[in-house]
């Protein structure tokens, strides 16, 4: 069971025009422009039940284990950085679709309630509306 101390949680959403599935594989795949995995400096990702990440940017490590994976549907991960304080949160992405759309709503949640935690929102943010902005100007689809 966790510690006592007051958590935090933050959810964000953001429709975006394809499929549920291309937007699935779209947050997989470090090559696309928006998810978190394409501006690392240095990344280990084996994006499986039980597989491990390891993303460093600007020199900071954000590592985690992969917990459920339900193709077109949902993701979920542990997460842990500085900015948790070294303790484990969990990130969970779900994938709706919405009309010829998909609803992506990305929650992270058991940050500890401090303002290094707090800063996640501004970076889940900037990567969510980034992948919008990549997915609907089409640069992720394949002809």
């Amino acid at each position: 069971m966790k510690n006592s101390t007051q958590t935090l949680e933050l959810k964000f959403e953001r429709t975006i025009p394809a499929a549920p599935a291309e937007v699935y594989d779209a947050w997989l795949d470090p090559k696309t422009p928006g998810t978190p995995w394409n501006e690392s400096d240095k990344l280990i990702l084996d994006p499986r039940i039980d597989g491990l990440f390891n993303w460093i940017i600007r020199g900071t490590s954000h590592y985690g284990r992969f917990t459920v994976m339900e193709r077109s549907r949902r993701i979920q991960h542990t997460w842990v950085s500085p900015y948790t304080l070294g303790e484990e949160s969990l990130v969970t992405v779900t994938f709706e679709k919405r009309g010829e759309g998909t609803l992506m709503t990305l929650v992270h949640s058991d940050l500890p309630d401090d303002e290094k935690a707090k800063s996640h929102d501004k970076g889940w943010n900037y990567f969510l509306d980034k992948l919008v902005e990549s997915i609907g100007s089409g640069s992720t689809r394949r002809s």
